[in-house]
């Protein structure tokens, strides 16, 4: 019997068996009433700070799996850019675009808009694209083998119309 909470991409399953009529599409709004509540209810039990690492954690994990099973991660950067671009517009998470590139020192400003996490959520005066961090850093991990650290300097939630990442590569 398999082990459901080591994921593996496969875990997913057949969305095309399994939802046959309704397909692999969602609502946003499905979609935010699942992370916000479990956010909620996590940060109840074990508090704000463990919830928002474990989600950064989850993020990581997300990235790196959705890096090896839908990113071609043998195309030079500029290729490989342009093919999660694509990839994140035709799932509809977001729109991505790089605002700053030290590809050498693995250093990116990255833009996400219209994001699945927050455009279009009150001002909160707080980030909350903590799970988005651990994506994008799973992401890059992904592609260079290198651990990231990402960080949302904007987000919608604080009163900006885009959110804004800081992504360099972890000193090892």
């Amino acid at each position: 019997m398999q082990n459901v909470y080591d994921f593996e991409w496969e875990h997913l399953g057949d969305i095309s068996e399994g939802r046959p009529n309704l397909g692999s599409e969602t609502s946003v709004v499905a979609y935010r009433l699942m992370q916000y509540t479990f956010k909620d209810a996590f940060s109840k039990e074990i508090g704000k700070e463990k919830t928002l690492e474990l989600f950064i954690k989850a993020g990581t994990l997300a990235g790196k799996e959705f890096c090896k099973n839908v990113l071609d991660t043998s195309m030079p950067f500029t290729e490989f850019i342009a093919d999660l671009k694509e990839k994140l517009i035709s799932l509809k998470i977001g729109i991505l675009m790089v605002e700053k590139a030290d590809e050498k020192k693995l250093q990116f400003v990255l833009t996400v808009s219209e994001d699945l996490d927050c455009s279009g959520l009150p001002i909160f005066g707080e980030a909350v694209c903590d799970y988005d961090e651990g994506f994008i850093a799973g992401i890059f991990e992904g592609y260079t083998g290198k651990k990231f650290m990402v960080k949302e300097v904007d987000c919608w939630a604080t009163g900006d119309r885009t959110c804004r990442f800081e992504a360099k590569p972890i000193e090892s």
